[in-house]
């Protein structure tokens, strides 16, 4: 069996600036990836096809894709598509003129879909999907943490809060599985997710040791981890042999500078930008039912040998973000709908997590060791020498947001308290050190980190010398920019414990 497991995440962009990064990343990936992996996976379900992918959503892009404001700007960018493609096909250029009328029909497909299928949200989509059998969802943490970095009272908060939003936006059951951000582990997080009720959870193959041909009992507990198999998965998604590098397919990082459109197939690794050739839309389509081929006999070779090795039948877990396929790899959401029906034909059985779960993919309990599927397979993109400033301030904004509810506790609800909250779980996202760490848009993180980190302070520093009435205005100013999770309550905030396990 392979299961298709796809991670959809972006931070909380609404309000924190536009291009290039900001909330054109968040319609650019909305219009490109989730609109159409969405009718892709709308066409398997009005065909009866079930388990076809593990989708994870994060609680942050939920919120997003859900969000009026969000809605109403991506409504306006899909307009805005629609109008520089058209000046591009009134532009006299022949080139251009072909590529403006693609792009004007793109983007009119891609506005009555918006009109149709998302107009209450995306949630709805979703759970449609969901409802239909055809993807199982898999939740997570509120706000995307590194969860063996955070505080244990904060990590059961972020956990048990994310698993509730997406049991009311989502449907999710009871019992679910997650993916944990940036598939981080400690030794005793599974304790956690068992209370929490989390059956099973992603890892990277490093942390199984590379045996991933099964899924593994965590300690002595009953939640599972499956590893992601990376010969399979490496197959796609390799910055070096990687299929989305080809040559025919389109280049993500070539711009039509005069309507931001994107002419140009990839060419050649070292190809100027001026020198790369028109993209050719039936010389990509073939290039896909190569790479389609070519991935099927990966999948059925691995099989074979990861079968023949653990002496029983064996499964793949091939895991990505869901932003590869079609946002940054243009083909990608056709290339993966004629993998899904290409595989059975090959012999193949497609499911996913929670199916291969019950269809016996289990093999022994195992002890794993503190990973994540960073590089190095470790913490430094989190913890290490390059981020050091944010080890700092997220010890000074945990002590700080720990403190002044511990303060505040027995009252009422209040504003104060949940913004306060807010900000900390927004401050204390992955995807700012990892930015930073990878140099890609280094000083939006830092904006971004900072900012939360200031307005937890003042808020923190009004309510703590007593100004009550300055501390609830500036809550409900900083609310106007950040409300992600309205639903909030800081009350649900863990109580201080005698002998807490782990920390910062």
């Amino acid at each position: 069996m392979i299961a298709f497991v796809l991670h959809s995440h972006l931070p909380w962009l609404a309000h924190h600036g536009a291009w290039p990064v900001g909330e054109e990343w968040l319609y650019q990936s909305w219009a490109a990836s989730y609109l159409r992996m969405a009718e892709m996976l709308d066409r398997l379900a009005d065909e009866g096809r079930t388990d076809q992918l593990t989708l994870g959503v994060t609680p942050v892009l939920a919120a997003q894709l859900d969000d009026p404001y969000c809605l109403e700007a991506m409504h306006h960018y899909l307009g805005n598509w629609q109008l520089r493609a058209h000046e591009a096909a009134l532009s006299g250029r022949a080139a251009a003129a072909e590529l403006g009328a693609r792009e004007h029909r793109n983007a009119a497909h891609a506005l009555d879909l918006f009109e149709t299928r998302w107009r209450h949200g995306g949630t709805p989509v979703l759970r449609r999907l969901a409802d239909a059998g055809t993807v199982e969802l898999l939740g997570g943490p509120l706000a995307h943490p590194f969860q063996p970095l955070l505080h244990p009272r904060l990590r059961e908060l972020a956990l048990r809060e994310g698993l509730a939003y997406g049991a009311a936006r989502l449907g999710s059951p009871a019992r679910t599985g997650i993916w944990a951000p940036e598939c981080a582990y400690k030794p005793g997080m599974e304790e956690e997710y068992e209370a929490a009720g989390v059956t099973h959870f992603m890892v990277d193959g490093p942390t199984l040791g590379g045996d991933t041909a099964l899924a593994r009992p965590v300690g002595e507990s009953s939640v599972l981890a499956f590893g992601r198999d990376l010969p399979v998965s490496y197959r796609v998604w390799s910055p070096k042999s990687g299929y989305p590098g080809h040559a025919s397919y389109r280049d993500f990082y070539a711009h039509d500078h005069a309507t931001g459109l994107k002419p140009s197939r990839v060419t050649g690794k070292n190809v100027a930008e001026a020198d790369k050739a028109p993209y050719d839309p039936a010389r990509a389509d073939a290039a896909i039912d190569k790479h389609v081929a070519d991935f099927v006999d990966t999948v059925v070779r691995r099989l074979r040998s990861e079968s023949a090795r653990i002496g029983r039948d064996a499964l793949v877990v091939a895991a990505f973000d869901t932003e590869l396929f079609g946002h940054w790899w243009y083909e990608g959401p056709i290339w993966l709908e004629r993998v899904l029906r290409a595989l059975p034909e090959a012999g193949v059985d497609v499911g996913t997590l929670r199916s291969a779960a019950e269809a016996g993919y289990v093999g022994e309990a195992r002890e794993i060791p503190a990973s994540s599927w960073g590089s190095g397979k470790d913490w430094h993109v989190w913890d290490g020498p390059q981020v050091r400033e944010f080890v700092e301030l997220n010890e000074e904004v945990t002590t700080t947001v720990l403190r002044v509810l511990d303060k505040r506790a027995g009252r009422v609800r209040d504003v104060v308290s949940d913004q306060v909250l807010q900000e900390a779980l927004m401050c204390l996202q992955s995807d700012w050190p990892f930015m930073v760490s990878k140099d890609t848009a280094a000083d939006y993180a830092r904006d971004r980190a900072y900012k939360h980190a200031h307005a937890l302070r003042e808020i923190a520093e009004a309510a703590e010398r007593g100004d009550e009435a300055r501390a609830v205005a500036l809550a409900r100013t900083w609310r106007l920019a950040d409300d992600p999770f309205p639903g909030l309550d800081a009350r649900r905030l863990p109580p201080a414990r005698l002998d807490p396990v782990g920390g910062l």
